[in-house]
């Protein structure tokens, strides 16, 4: 999926949220098959960080860079390398889950394929709410609609902002199994989370932002 050279990396970033400095000096960089695993506590600057390496923020100091590169200075290359998943789901109640697939392609400018659209969602299993407007799917149900725009966006990187929020057990080993197989075929991912994650032969990168523990890594 991604040649040699793509990598994700900052350097000396900086991040205050009003008059506080959440953190600073924040070195690293990831590289295909790599998960970053971002935790720390509430406020701590987990999602300020996402922000910061989705191009929605502005940092304090230091730079987010993609293959080498400020992502301010390819914005549009970058934007087609990357999906953003954060605590909304993205979903619109009044459509149903391939209409918001569509909707979704169209807000990335990616072409939109029915067919696989429709694969992908039976996929997450989703086969019987096909036709039902998403206001009738459960938080779980909604949430695999939007793991569906992730699959069907083909970006190279994933930027998670607690995934596993609200999943039953099921849904927590799909969202799992997801991610091994988007690093195994050269993707990369960062992901913050409060909860342990079963990855075994993933190569992870930790990164710890303000003082919590950790939970454990399977």
């Amino acid at each position: 999926m991604l040649a040699e050279s793509s990598s994700l990396s900052v350097h000396e970033l900086a991040c205050a949220r009003g008059d506080r400095l959440l953190f600073k000096g924040m070195n690293f960089t990831l590289k295909s098959g790599e998960l970053l695993l971002v935790q720390g506590g509430n406020g701590q600057g987990k999602t300020s960080l996402l922000r910061l390496l989705t191009g929605l923020a502005r940092a304090e100091d230091g730079e987010v860079c993609w293959c080498g590169q400020p992502i301010a200075k390819q914005r549009e290359i970058y934007h087609g390398e990357m999906i953003y998943l954060g605590h909304a789901n993205g979903v619109k109640d009044d459509l149903d889950p391939l209409e918001n697939l569509r909707f979704s392609a169209g807000l990335q400018g990616r072409s939109f394929d029915p067919d696989r659209a429709a694969a992908t969602l039976q996929r997450l299993g989703l086969s019987r709410c096909l036709d039902l407007p998403c206001r009738v799917l459960s938080f779980g149900q909604r949430r695999r609609v939007a793991l569906a725009a992730l699959l069907l966006a083909g970006a190279s990187l994933w930027i998670l902002d607690e995934p596993l929020t609200g999943l039953d057990v099921h849904a927590v080993a799909l969202m799992e199994g997801l991610i091994r197989d988007h690093l195994n075929a050269g993707g990369m991912v960062v992901a913050t989370t409060h909860q342990a994650l079963n990855l075994e032969g993933v190569a992870v990168q930790r990164l710890l932002v303000g003082n919590v523990a950790i939970p454990e890594l399977s």
